[in-house]
């Protein structure tokens, strides 16, 4: 099929021609009942299917494909219980903005709303958390619908977009024939950012003293990483990025100045608390950033670029708002800006990263401390894409791992999704097989979504996974030792699995390392395989993640681990 020719083809295959027009090579799903006509189709189709074993990680694994690749994910699922299944990875893209396209069966269209077997109202269910979704009610219409979905998840601001799909829809006999474009008049993201804005923001770089880049999600995103650079370097101005900007500037460029937040450098909340400049490219200033807003960079003038509109302003106050493309608002401001007198401020920061440095204390010479496996990781897999489950594990890895490249660092930010890592990871390394791509997780979140071990034997597809294995569910267990008194109320999971069996069982690789000088080897072996590996570190139980600033305070009023 061509653009401009048709074709006649049932609901079904016309869904995969134009999958196919849109560049997909692979989906992530369940086969059920609503949706056999598809996977009726797809059996002669060219295009990649990864069973997966449970719905809510095919939604991942077009999330990590997605965030790995640039493109647009895809994963598919039947019906009631299986396009359930996608909400918490529906939800997971939406919140850290991440393009994927979900295709749901449903009951035929005589029986929507008869309360039918397996009938779930998915597109009301997901409305909340979907950039924009359809009930496909006119199998003619499936060209223009997979057109505009693509279109509208991988444009402005990125997201998830669900077309749920009517049993007797796939099976109707269309004239099939693609649309060359998508006119949606309500739908016109802003790319190019207002030229007066920009002249003012300039104005405002050049009277700064100590400006400081705050670099979030959208600048990986937009691709934007070698503008954020050459904007730093040409201003002299430090970097901060949030969780989800990690990897946008190497982390050991000399402008970085780390992760900020809660569980962020002391001396990033440190320099934008002091700043008198902020500039925010592609971030929206969230509460794990913020810390007690109304104390948050007193003193500071705060620029901000954005695609969202609805960003600017919405938790912080900004003073001069650029709405569009990070990478293109950052062109054109580079144009316009000279360097600020910041040379004390770059001083000062230096000398507060000598003062107060990431660090750990080693409790004794056999026992291993999660930071060091980090670090080992980092040694071992430089190049690597890192993944990670959500916990403390997660903020060792953005803590400690060196990142050289954007697109290296896939984490749920926003929702915080126990269990996205694993099959996030495998969505990666299907995406980019030429990397080597490690899943950081913790011996909570592992068990969420453990079962996709069958689905990375069976597909070849040589994910390793380093768990750091403390018996608990660790960041609630810190929070429990340090604001509940020690009262580790259902936190305790000590000896609840044997994750070197577990993986054997699955026909996986598993290695345990359980002394600091087993960590290094067992993770080159794994990775050396070529095989899905699991391997399990025994780490230090009560390690808690530091600098931590507790909830609701000001991000200076930083709980470090001397004070405990």
């Amino acid at each position: 099929m061509t653009t401009g020719s048709t074709e006649k083809v049932n609901g079904a295959k016309a869904l995969i021609k134009c999958l196919e027009k849109e560049g997909v090579d692979t989906l992530f799903g369940y086969p059920g009942g609503q949706i056999i006509p598809f996977y009726n189709e797809l059996y002669d189709s060219d295009l990649r299917h990864i069973l997966v074993r449970h719905e809510q990680a095919s939604a991942h694994a077009a999330d990590g494909y997605a965030r790995a690749t640039g493109k647009t994910g895809v994963c598919v699922s039947t019906s009631g219980p299986g396009a359930t299944n996608l909400v918490t990875g529906i939800a997971t893209a939406y919140m850290d903005s991440v393009p994927i396209v979900a295709l749901t069966g449903q009951v035929p269209r005589s029986l929507i709303g008869n309360d039918a077997f397996q009938e779930a109202d998915i597109t009301g269910i997901t409305q909340p958390i979907t950039k924009h979704n359809y009930l496909v009610q006119d199998p003619q219409e499936i060209p223009r619908i997979v057109k505009e979905a693509f279109h509208i998840a991988s444009t402005g601001r990125p997201g998830p977009v669900l077309i749920d799909l009517p049993k007797d829809v796939q099976n109707i006999e269309i004239d099939l024939q693609y649309p060359d474009k998508v006119e949606l008049r309500g739908y016109k993201p802003t790319y190019k950012g207002n030229t007066q804005q920009i002249k003012r923001a300039a104005g405002e770089i050049a009277n700064s003293c100590r400006p400081i880049i705050y670099a979030g999600g959208g600048v990986i995103s937009s691709n934007a990483s070698a503008e954020l650079i050459e904007l730093a370097e040409t201003i002299l101005a430090p970097v901060t990025t949030t969780l989800m900007g990690i990897s946008s500037i190497p982390t050991e460029h000399p402008l970085y100045v780390g992760m900020l937040g809660m569980h962020g450098c002391k001396y990033a909340n440190y320099a934008i608390q002091e700043s008198d400049l902020i500039i925010a490219v592609g971030a929206r200033f969230d509460d794990r950033v913020t810390g007690k807003v109304e104390s948050f960079a007193p003193n500071a003038r705060i620029i901000h670029i954005d695609v969202d509109p609805a960003e600017i302003s919405k938790n912080v106050k900004v003073h001069i708002p650029i709405v569009g493309d990070a990478k293109q608002v950052l062109k054109s401001l580079i144009k316009y800006i000279k360097r600020c007198n910041s040379a004390e401020w770059i001083e000062k920061i230096n000398h507060w990263k000598k003062e107060y440095p990431l660090g750990y204390s080693q409790m004794s010479p056999d026992v291993i401390m999660p930071q060091f496996v980090v670090k080992q990781i980092s040694e071992a897999c430089k190049d690597a894409i890192i993944v990670t489950e959500v916990g403390q594990h997660q903020m060792w890895a953005a803590q400690y791992f060196n990142y050289s490249t954007p697109r290296t660092f896939l984490t749920s930010g926003g929702l915080g999704t126990m269990g996205y890592g694993f099959p996030a990871a495998m969505g990666a390394k299907v995406g980019r097989p030429d990397k080597t791509v490690i899943n950081i997780s913790g011996d909570g979140s592992f068990q969420m979504n453990s079962q996709e071990l069958a689905t990375v034997v069976q597909n070849d597809i040589p994910v390793v996974t380093v768990i750091l294995n403390n018996g608990y569910l660790g960041m609630v267990r810190q929070w429990q030792e340090l604001f509940y008194d020690r009262r580790y109320s259902c936190t305790c999971i000590k000896g609840s699995v044997d994750f070197v069996k577990l993986a054997e069982a699955y026909g996986a690789l598993g290695l345990r390392a359980e002394k600091p000088s087993e960590v290094r080897p067992a993770i080159e072996e794994a990775v050396r395989s070529g095989r899905p590996a699991i391997v399990d570190v025994i780490v230090e139980c009560e390690a808690n993640v530091y600098p931590m600033v507790p909830a609701g305070a000001a991000i200076n009023e930083i709980i470090d681990q001397e004070e405990h």
